[in-house]
């Protein structure tokens, strides 16, 4: 961790939402005038798309799948958080999504990555919103690094709802293989995803209040009115709960340090929850 350099990262599988809350960080920040330094999680995949369709069709999926640790740049990512918290600076690169019209322009091609650089200087602090913000194993300690660690974590058969309906909706992809894709995963998001919620300081999970028994035949995502966000806190010592739940309608204890909103209460709860920690993280910074 490092006073001067603040790191902020938010960790979720894929379809878990962590991109959604990453455009309400965005206009926090905005909001705060805060120039922030933004890094996806994608960028340290070791893989491009390409790479990753052959070796999928040879059954070798490139070190199983982008959950897996070891198909990921992990070393750089812990690099890039020991350097920024040091210095304010650090080497990343950016992948190339379908929609990322600029990066097109300029010649890149959607699923490969941009060449590692710096930072852009100057900024306040790092955020960074992707798989492997928490990680802790034998090999690494990339939560160490985090001032604020967010996790993102719908329960599991929504998740894969979400992350269904995304994939053929949006990406083209077949039922069938979406759900393979979340076949394979499984031993990873065990073993390297599910763990990073225990080195959390805050956990945002959503949970539908419909029917998702199955979540392979559920067309449509529960909205936010249909569903109820559970907030975890690590440490619930200086949770100011009395005023959450005067600000937040709808909202109540489940737990000491569990807070419990409706899900169309999820961006104000995690304003009113996270604004003061970005506050308080910017005042400690040592000036001169």
């Amino acid at each position: 961790m490092s006073k001067r350099h603040p790191i902020i990262a938010v960790t979720g599988s894929s379809g878990a939402g962590t991109t959604t809350t990453g455009r309400i960080f965005r206009r926090m920040f905005a909001s705060e005038k805060l120039q922030a330094a933004m890094v996806s999680g994608d960028s340290f995949h070791r893989y491009n798309r390409e790479q990753m369709a052959r070796l999928a069709a040879k059954g070798q999926f490139g070190e199983r799948n982008h959950f897996a640790l070891a198909a990921n740049h992990i070393d750089k990512l812990e690099a890039l958080f020991f350097d920024y918290g040091q210095s304010g600076n650090g080497r990343y690169r950016q992948y190339v999504h379908d929609e990322d019209r600029d990066l097109i322009e300029a010649g890149y091609k959607p699923g490969t990555f941009t060449t590692w650089g710096p930072l852009a200087p100057d900024s306040d602090l790092l955020f960074y919103e992707g798989l492997h913000g928490g990680v802790v194993s034998e090999a690494y300690d990339i939560a160490q690094y985090v001032d604020l660690l967010i996790g993102v974590v719908p329960i599991v058969n929504l998740e894969w709802i979400q992350k269904i309906h995304r994939d053929t909706n949006q990406r083209g992809y077949s039922e069938d293989a979406v759900v393979q894709t979340i076949i394979n995963r499984m031993d990873d998001y065990v073993h390297d995803i599910v763990p990073q919620f225990s080195h959390t300081d805050i956990n945002f999970q959503r949970v539908p209040l419909v029917d998702t028994s199955n979540p392979f035949v559920v067309r449509d995502v529960p909205t936010e009115d249909e569903s109820m966000v559970v907030i975890r806190f690590r440490d619930s010592s200086d949770v100011a709960f009395a005023r959450l739940l005067q600000m937040i309608p709808g909202s109540s204890l489940s737990r000491y340090d569990t807070l419990v909103v409706p899900g169309n209460k999820m961006a104000l709860a995690m304003d009113l929850i996270i604004r003061p920690r970005l506050r308080q993280l910017m005042d400690q910074r040592p000036y001169g």
